[in-house]
């Protein structure tokens, strides 16, 4: 059993973390308020080849293992949370193309994403389904070579710069169960009928856009079914969301960082009654509290990513890291907060930012409450044993 890093990730860990130093940090607070998409920042994840980060190498992807994947989240994430955002939805979409995409779907697309030429997401969510995936009213009907599409779409990252947009469909409204007529069509930007309606406000998650997208008779070549064969979306959708909730996870650990750091280096340095605020016993159980959560938080995520690269199902480890990290996001943000007194509460001090930032990891990619039934079903099947 080892805990450590190898010396790739280590090397990984440090390049990225002086990525965000330089580029992300210093200008987080005034993009964000501003609500500038940072674009520059975009650019030189292109450079690092950030983009192909789940694309094989034989696309000329990095390829990365899980646990490097989950490294470069938690790194972003603790500058600003919602740049690993617009490489988060990106990720899974690659994987999923990468992972169950035709040979021709794979050669189409992958090399321009893995460098960032082409960028892209996922849309799953739509008004009347979140959680309930299988609810979904979008539909895709069969018209000769093609398939008509029609529906809406609703909190979809990186829809504005998406080419291609895999979309959540039903291909046969009438299956039973549901799932079976469930399929995902890879639509292209500029098609017509599909337009972004807007730009959805949010309380954080500020950086890239989440967007409600209408799709109006949409005609989309059979040859971007997913996969090519009908019935198998929900499937390819519920695998990618196992390396999705990683990804969450990832980034919720990075928020809980950054809380816990502010806070540590604000507690020796702030002084109260002639003492720094450290060396009081109420400060000194908040950063014990954080500290726990933070780490307990990491060793769930890379057992998660591990497990993972190991080949393993990961539903009920990827549950676990989710719900544990973003929880832990959550109690940290507030925590730090707390330590800073009243600068926590200003936006110059950046800790407000990660207040409501975290809140969005225990919804996104599943809700907790979900993640929290995924476990138990999968402990009472013995898919997975605890001990």
């Amino acid at each position: 059993m080892d805990f450590e890093l190898n010396d790739e990730q280590r090397l990984l860990r440090e390049t990225i973390r002086a990525f965000a130093d330089r580029e992300i940090r210093p200008v987080a607070r005034e993009w964000e308020a501003s609500g500038r998409y940072p674009t520059e920042i975009v650019a030189t994840m292109r450079e690092l080849g950030l983009f192909g980060l789940t694309v094989p190498e034989q696309y000329g992807g990095l390829g990365a293992d899980l646990v490097s994947f989950s490294i470069v989240f938690e790194e972003i994430a603790r500058a600003w949370m919602g740049i690993a955002g617009i490489l988060g939805s990106h990720s899974l979409s690659c994987w999923l193309i990468a992972r169950h995409g035709t040979a021709e779907q794979k050669d189409r697309y992958l090399p321009e994403l893995a460098t960032g030429a082409r960028r892209t997401g996922i849309a799953l969510t739509e008004p009347d389904a979140g959680t309930d995936l299988q609810g979904i009213r979008t539909t895709a009907r069969r018209d000769g070579d093609h398939y008509v599409l029609n529906g809406r779409k609703t909190w979809i990252t990186n829809a504005r710069h998406a080419d291609p947009l895999p979309v959540l469909c039903k291909t046969d409204p009438s299956a039973d169960p549901a799932h079976r007529g469930m399929s995902v069509l890879l639509v292209e930007a500029g098609t017509p009928g599909f337009e972004v309606l807007r730009d959805l406000p949010k309380l954080g998650y500020k950086g890239p856009e989440s967007c409600e997208l209408v799709f109006d008779e949409v005609r989309v070549p059979a040859t971007a079914l997913l996969g090519g064969v009908e019935g198998r979306g929900m499937q390819q959708v519920l695998s990618g969301l196992e390396i999705g909730r990683i990804n969450v996870a990832a980034r919720a650990l990075g928020i809980a960082q950054e809380a816990y750091d502010t806070a540590l280096a604000y507690a020796n340095q702030r002084e109260a009654f002639g003492r720094k605020i450290g060396e009081f016993q109420a400060i000194q159980l908040k950063l014990a509290d954080m500290a726990m959560k933070v780490q307990s938080s990491r060793l769930l995520v890379h057992w998660a990513a591990s497990r993972a690269d190991a080949g393993h199902r990961v539903d009920l480890e990827a549950g676990m890291a989710k719900a544990h990290a973003s929880e832990a996001a959550v109690d940290c943000a507030l925590l730090s907060m707390q330590v800073h007194g009243g600068y926590g509460y200003s936006p110059e001090f950046g800790v407000e930012r990660l207040y409501r930032d975290a809140p969005l990891m225990m919804i996104g990619e599943g809700t907790n409450d979900i993640q929290r039934i995924v476990i138990a079903r999968a402990l009472l099947a013995g898919k997975g044993a605890i001990g």
